[in-house]
């Protein structure tokens, strides 16, 4: 039987390698290019992440990167968006984008619904963010946490395992960890078997 494993697509954030060793320390972990993507590399995946980028949606024609996450609408599988992954599910969903203030720095993010991101976390954690730009909610999200810098900071689909955070938890240390730790754990039950064409 094969071992579970965690797709991470590389959208081209030097965080990214980051996300792999954090997931490697719970799971397999394997690796893609955003625009190299097939719906084969998800053949015996039990958990998707999305990385960061270094590229502004509300400046650029998003549809190439929205055209390579399009399979999501229709996956049973988990999936995690960071930084710009977060943006481009809010997209895909019906969000708006907008620029803000720039922020590089650490904030408190504050959780106030359940959510599996958040096992065995405080309410408040430290995060560290690196972006100018936030989306709105998109219909069927749930808006789970907020910092005083973005209202977004993190939401989860209403009723599937699709989960997006605005800051980088793969630099934000001890609890950044864990919360990428919770979402590989709730991968486990996933059948690792989902080929392409069952998404």
């Amino acid at each position: 039987m094969k071992q579970p494993k965690i797709l991470v697509i590389d959208c081209g954030s030097n965080k990214t390698p980051y996300i792999s060793q954090i997931v490697d320390e719970y799971m397999d972990v394997t690796t893609c290019k955003l625009l190299d993507f097939t719906e084969e590399d998800l053949k015996n995946i039990n958990g998707v992440i999305i990385s960061g980028a270094p590229i502004l949606v509300t400046e650029i024609d998003p549809s190439p990167y929205l055209k390579k996450v399009e399979w999501i609408k229709d996956t049973k599988l988990p999936i995690l968006g960071i930084c710009f992954g977060h943006q481009l599910i809010g997209l895909l969903f019906g969000a708006s984008a907008s620029r803000m203030r720039e922020d590089r720095d650490w904030q408190t993010v504050e959780a106030f619904e359940d959510c599996i991101l958040f096992n065995r976390l405080p309410d408040e954690i430290e995060m560290m963010e690196d972006h100018c730009e936030s989306i709105s909610i998109p219909p069927n999200f749930q808006l789970i946490a907020s910092s005083d810098a973005c209202i977004n900071e993190v939401m989860q689909h209403e009723n599937r395992p699709i989960y997006g955070v605005q800051f980088h938890p793969e630099v934000s240390g001890n609890h950044g960890n864990i919360l990428i730790e919770n979402f590989v754990n709730s991968t486990r039950e996933m059948k690792n078997d989902i080929s392409p064409g069952s998404i």
